[in-house]
């Protein structure tokens, strides 16, 4: 519903010890989302999209040309021939 939803779920997930190490392991959207959901937080997918952009927006333009650097290598890596 909102990304003040995201926020405090992550903000009390990193609180509790056990939930800070879940938040470290890979998960897919849906398990974020629903693990959100068990702990009465109401966020959607694009609360964490948006969330995404936020982060990206606050990237110094050397570190997003890195990571663009990143991507490209990996796509490289991926397409055939």
């Amino acid at each position: 519903m909102s990304l003040q939803q995201l926020d405090a779920f992550l903000a009390y997930a990193r609180s509790q010890p056990q939930m800070a190490e879940r938040l470290k392991t890979p998960m897919d959207l849906a398990e974020l989302l629903g693990w959100a959901a068990e702990l009465q937080f109401q966020v959607e997918e694009a609360d964490v999209i948006a969330a995404m952009v936020r982060e990206d927006e606050q990237l110094s333009d050397a570190e997003l040309q890195h990571r663009a650097g990143e991507e490209a290598r990996k796509l490289r890596n991926f397409i055939p021939g």
